[in-house]
């Protein structure tokens, strides 16, 4: 596959104005090709299992977040019941994720990586964590903080305050508390 590099039919301005332009365009093709190369590995192991990004997700948030209800998953992904219950039911089959009725409330489903779940959890993460790694290295502590920064900067505010909950913060920033409405 061929990068584009080619900004030949994107609105012609003079000057700044194009120059600010062709950066917004190169920033946005450098985020999607880390993010191809990012998800590059995990999507090969995953294949192999007959499994996509939408179990790698799942997969990756309930790891993070041991005995996650489905609702707050579903609120984290915000995709559908629908296409939750197909990616469940295929990584419960697998004997990669269990499901465990809560406590206080019986018609909760817990979610926990099982044993075999963990184990590919942490597979995918490897090849992820070394590319970060060396990314890190590379641009040092500064630049480490800046990428943070500019990552969280991205997120709309909903999705920064399920980084940081009763927060506006943005790595870097001051975190501003939010007020009840």
């Amino acid at each position: 596959m061929a990068d584009i590099n080619s900004f030949e039919d994107a609105p012609r301005a003079s000057g700044e104005d194009a120059q600010a332009e062709a950066r917004l365009i190169e920033a946005m093709e450098l985020l999607f090709f880390a993010y191809r190369d990012f998800v590059g590995d995990p999507d090969t192991i995953l294949e192999g299992q007959g499994f996509g990004r939408a179990h790698h997700r799942v997969l990756h948030f309930v790891g993070r977040n041991p005995g996650i209800t489905v609702q707050s998953l579903l609120a984290i992904l915000q995709i559908t019941k629908q296409s939750l219950a197909r990616v469940l039911r295929q990584l419960v089959e697998a004997d990669q994720i269990e499901q465990r009725t809560g406590a206080q409330d019986r018609r909760e489903r817990h979610l926990h990586l099982t044993d075999k779940g963990s184990a590919l959890w942490h597979q995918l993460q490897a090849p992820q964590r070394t590319r970060l790694e060396k990314a890190f290295a590379t641009v040092g502590p500064e630049g480490e903080a800046a990428w943070r920064t500019v990552m969280a900067a991205m997120l709309d505010r909903a999705s920064r305050n399920e980084l940081h909950p009763g927060t506006d913060h943005i790595p870097g920033g001051k975190p501003e508390v939010k007020q009840d409405d």
